[in-house]
Order: C-alpha cells, then structure tokens, then sequence
C-alpha cells in the first residue's frame, strides 16, 4: 500500500517549516516538499533584523537551516522535490512531484509569493545591495539617507509612510499622476515633508558604480529622462503568489492569493494555506511562523473529527 502521511506541507519557508516542527511535536508525520532548499523567500535576505531572538540580526539562509534542523530534530521529513500537480478533493490527497506521488491526510500550502519586479538591467545582481522589496525588512539600513520608493498602490504609500520616519528623504516614483492607494493614505504623504513625488516617470534604468548609486527615471509622456540619485530603491509593484498549484481548486481572491483566515483554513476540508499565500495584512516571517503553528492546531482538530 501507498504510504500515508499525516500532513503534506508544500514549499519549505519559515511557515512551512514551523508546520513541520509543530507536527512533528505533536505526533503526526509530517513530510515537507520543497523543490529547492530551505527558507524559499528568507534564505535569499542577507540580514533579517525584525525577527525576535537574534539581537544582532541573523541571516536568512542561517535562519532557514536552523528553521528545518530543528523540525528534522523531531522526526519530520524533507524531501527535495518539485511538486507538479495537487488533488486536493481527493482522499487522500495527492501531491505528484518529480520525486514519485506522495499521499496525506491533510495538506499545508506554503508555497509563498514573490515580488514583482522592475525588470530592468542588473535588478537581480543588485538585490539586497540598494534594490530592495520589502521596506519593514530592510528600511532601517537607510536611516538618515535618501531612497526611491516604485509603485502608486497600498504597498507603495504604506512603504513611503514607513520610510519618511526613517530615511532623510523619500522619492516616490509612480507611473501615473495620481496613487492608486485608498486614500486613507493620500493626506499624511502629500503632508510629509521629506517626500517627494515623481509623477507620470516609470524607472528605466538602476545607477551603480561598484554599488548602487540611483535610479534613472523616464516621463511617460515626453520621454525626457532624469537621473535621481539616492542611496536605495524598494520596489513596491505587488508580489505574485505561488497558487498555480491550487487553482480551480481553492477559492482565490482577486490579487491571486488563497483566501484563508486566522485560522488558516481554506474552502476545502484538510487544507490550509499559511505564510505569504494566504490573504492577510502583514507577510513577514514572524507571521508566517505564526501561521504554520496555527495551521497544525487546525489539523489536529481536523484530524481527530475524523
């Protein structure tokens, strides 16, 4: 017969593997499938300063082995697989990888999401080194300097409100001539007085000399470019969820994530979906370890109802 597990957990990022540690301690087997290595998201953060623990910060690719030791210490699994295909209605429920077909009881999606980026030379090579996607992870090393903020959207407004408390001066560059953001956050940026707005520009080109040193912007109207100099830029353009695996499967809502509350759970018995795929305020990696313990309290009771 096909081996059971308890729990199949999909992607191993810190809300993966807190499912993995949680399950793991509570008795149930638990396999985590992740195609790559540990950490997904985190493990490509050079320096994680928010997480609580370690007060001289810790690096994310150390923080993700630690992460999956640590569940491993307890009995779960890793195996090193990409997943192809999930059936999520059946039971079991079956996930196919490149490693063979794999059974569980219940399903943990943690397969994260991804920013969206600028797509412009040398975007990738500078990431982490001036190019930066997440403003509550890595705004403090700009404390007293200049940064650009991408984007007209929530993201965008609500990373140029947190960065005007930090940086000396805030360029927000957006493509239009008004933000699409709610306008809860209109009157307290248009009153900010270290931001500055660059309307109607997209960004063309990102500066560097041996480092990061500006972006070059470019009026969608006139073409007339600009040079901007500044000391970082966090591109805040959206992210893209990793739910190719559940579509037409699990309810998504319009920006692609899985909807799934506080509790986790999603439309389907036995499956929940934690960390950066689900539909939620805040995507950090203290959140999604929340998520991972809250969605193994949710299977347990699952589990025991029959």
């Amino acid at each position: 017969m096909n081996h059971i597990y308890d729990m199949l957990i999909v992607g191993g990022g810190p809300g993966g593997y807190t499912a993995a540690l949680y399950a793991a301690r509570a008795g149930l087997e638990a396999v985590v499938l992740e195609k790559l290595s540990a950490g997904g998201q985190m493990a490509l953060t050079e320096q994680i300063d928010n997480y609580p623990g370690f007060e001289d910060g810790v690096d994310g690719f150390t923080l993700a082995e630690k992460m999956q030791a640590q569940a491993e210490r307890f009995g779960a699994k890793t195996e090193l697989a990409e997943v192809l295909s999930l059936d999520l209605r059946s039971d079991p429920k079956i996930a196919e990888t490149s490693e063979g077909t794999f059974y569980g009881k219940t399903v943990v999606l943690a397969t994260g999401a991804t920013p969206r980026e600028l797509g412009v030379p040398m975007e990738r090579e500078l990431a982490g080194h001036g190019v930066h996607y997440c403003a509550a992870c890595d705004g403090m090393f700009y404390k007293g300097k200049t940064v650009a903020v991408v984007g007209g959207g929530d993201t965008a407004a609500a990373d140029a409100l947190l960065l005007r408390r930090v940086a000396k001066k805030v360029l927000l560059i957006h493509r239009r001539d008004t933000l699409r953001a709610t306008k809860i956050y209109h009157e307290p940026l248009m009153q900010a007085e270290n931001v500055e707005f660059h309307w109607n520009s997209v960004v063309t080109q990102l500066l560097h000399d041996g480092k990061f040193t500006g972006v070059r912007i470019r009026d969608v109207f006139t073409g007339k470019e600009t040079d901007l100099p500044c000391d970082g830029v966090f591109v805040s353009v959206g992210r893209r969820p990793a739910t190719e695996l559940a579509a037409g499967q699990l309810n998504l809502n319009e920006g692609g994530y899985v909807i799934a509350g506080e509790s986790t759970g999603t439309n389907l018995p036995g499956v929940y979906a934690v960390g950066d795929v689900r539909t939620k305020p805040l995507r950090q990696v203290v959140t999604a370890v929340a998520d991972g313990a809250v969605a193994v309290h949710e299977v347990q009771r699952y589990l025991a109802g029959g």
